[in-house]
């Protein structure tokens, strides 16, 4: 496995998100930095593996308060960014791609125009060379018969090819920092292996930063240079490899997977006392 490139692109230290008058914290002090590497962050739904995403981007609701002794990305302090320089950052320098194109991608305007819409807003193209940046980097995903997918809209897609151009539109401004919120879940498995192959292929050439964000321990551990483990909002282990995993909230999910070279009757099911009664002892 490639060796992660040590210059940070993003710095987190004890990140804490809150909402409301709750004093629940939805993310318990995070700290993590990232590289030109794959970074995984699983754990199960509301373990705040997706709310960690959303604070980094800042595009959690009002309600929301985040704090950090730390929140960098390449030198810019995100805690302290205002709105108006989060949306120079979001979409040129730091990118998220949804889990579902169907609801993320806009049902009334075309593929082509919302492709050229992002070449416009973040590359400060005219309608003509925006056009054609989107038809090149549509190109790139591997889209077949790119005019004629350029007419159509989301709904006359399949959801690979959807996601496919979520990800044109994400990476069209070769951002630093990239951040995939179950970019696999609503795909077929026969897609998956493909939508990451291509994930992977264009975070790479622009030397970025990707965080991967799922449910689904096993696809991370074989994507991801690096694993961070999320229960409760905590992050309960930092791996590398998979096998290494000893708190036992990980061993759990793997053990709830099921593995199809290894077959059993019942899935195991997490336990909940084990774990809790580990996180108090931490």
């Amino acid at each position: 496995m490639p060796v992660p490139d040590s210059t940070s692109i993003l710095t987190v230290r004890n990140l804490n998100v809150t909402f409301a008058r709750s004093s629940l914290k939805a993310v318990d002090g995070v700290s993590f930095t990232l590289g030109a590497e794959r970074l995984g962050i699983v754990g199960e739904s509301g373990s705040g593996k997706s709310t960690l995403g959303r604070a980094i981007m800042k595009l959690l609701p009002n309600s929301a308060k985040i704090e950090a002794e730390a929140l960098e990305f390449a030198g810019t302090s995100l805690v302290k960014a205002s709105e108006k320089q989060m949306r120079t950052l979001r979409g040129n320098e730091m990118a998220l791609i949804m889990q579902d194109p169907r609801y993320s991608l806009n049902p009334v305007l075309s593929i082509g125009k919302q492709v050229a819409e992002a070449a416009k807003l973040h590359l400060g193209l005219g309608k003509a060379a925006a056009h054609k940046a989107a038809a090149g980097m549509l190109e790139r995903v591997r889209i077949a018969d790119v005019e004629r997918t350029m007419r159509l809209y989301p709904h006359q897609i399949s959801g690979g090819m959807g996601q496919r151009v979520m990800i044109a539109m994400m990476l069209l401004a070769k951002p630093r920092l990239v951040i995939a919120d179950e970019p696999t879940s609503a795909l077929d498995v026969s897609v998956r292996g493909d939508v990451l192959k291509l994930l992977d292929e264009l975070v790479t050439e622009n030397n970025s930063g990707l965080i991967l964000i799922s449910h689904d321990i096993r696809m991370v551990a074989a994507f991801c240079q690096r694993i961070l483990v999320m229960y409760k909002g905590r992050v309960v282990e930092n791996l590398v490899r998979l096998e290494d995993a000893q708190h036992p909230y990980t061993r759990g999910l793997v053990a709830a997977m099921p593995n199809p070279r290894h077959p059993v009757r019942r899935l195991q099911v997490l336990d909940r006392p084990s774990i809790d009664a580990a996180e108090v002892r931490s």
